[in-house]
């Protein structure tokens, strides 16, 4: 079998994360994974879902490879995680993440 990468999550651009991270918890069977002001991951079955406030994050997705640093300089993250951010030939925002990073437990806002 051939081994094919993870997709490991789609981030989408919010003006609110508690508001957003709220309204799709009410609508959907997700996991909070982590949660602050400025982003929030729910964990669905089969993806996360990053939810982001344009200023801070560009809209993307993310893939896990194990060869992730070959893609240029990895960044650590809040969460734990690094990964280094690329553009496709159409101007789409990919960030390749380390396969296998760590990751903080969820951090919950009031």
């Amino acid at each position: 079998m051939i081994a094919v990468d993870r997709l490991h999550h789609v981030a989408i651009p919010v003006a609110d994360v508690k508001t957003a991270a709220d309204w799709y918890r009410a609508r959907f069977d997700v996991r909070t994974v982590y949660e602050d002001p400025t982003w929030a991951l729910l964990r669905f079955g089969n993806i996360d879902l990053a939810l982001v406030i344009p200023e801070q994050h560009p809209p993307h997705i993310a893939v896990e490879r194990a060869d992730a640093a070959r893609y240029g300089e990895l960044r650590a993250h809040r969460d734990g995680s690094a990964s280094v951010y690329v553009d496709d030939p159409f101007g789409n925002v990919i960030e390749i993440m380390q396969a296998g990073g760590a990751r903080r437990p969820a951090k919950q806002v009031a």
